[in-house]
């Protein structure tokens, strides 16, 4: 991933409504959800959904499919991934980490 798509992603999801959509995804998984159950979920109207998932879609955060009549949008998850990888790519000076070692070393930061 490069910076210019990194930042495209973080600004899709720096919206509030456009960041419970996507997690609301994300929590679907592969199976994704329809817009008119992330409109009941997200008590949002259909036209409102509508353009933040366009503009989700415009990030590659999220995919849409046509299932007969209906849509299905899903998380992009490797777009994700990447976004997640790009993020961490510095971390612990630039040497491969997990997870634990991350928490590990924010624990030792000092306080603010």
């Amino acid at each position: 991933m490069d910076e210019k798509t990194a930042v495209a992603a973080l600004a899709a999801i720096a919206q509030g409504m456009r960041l419970r959509i996507f997690r609301a995804l994300v929590g679907a998984g592969p199976q994704g959800l329809t817009p008119g159950t992330l409109s009941a979920m997200l008590d949002v109207p259909a036209s409102t959904l509508s353009f933040h998932l366009k503009e989700l879609m415009h990030a590659n955060l999220v995919t849409q499919q046509r299932d007969g009549r209906s849509l299905i949008y899903r998380p992009a998850l490797a777009q994700m991934d990447a976004l997640l990888q790009y993020l961490s790519a510095h971390c612990c000076g630039g040497v491969a980490c997990t997870a634990t070692q991350r928490r590990r070393a924010i624990a030792e930061l000092p306080p603010k």
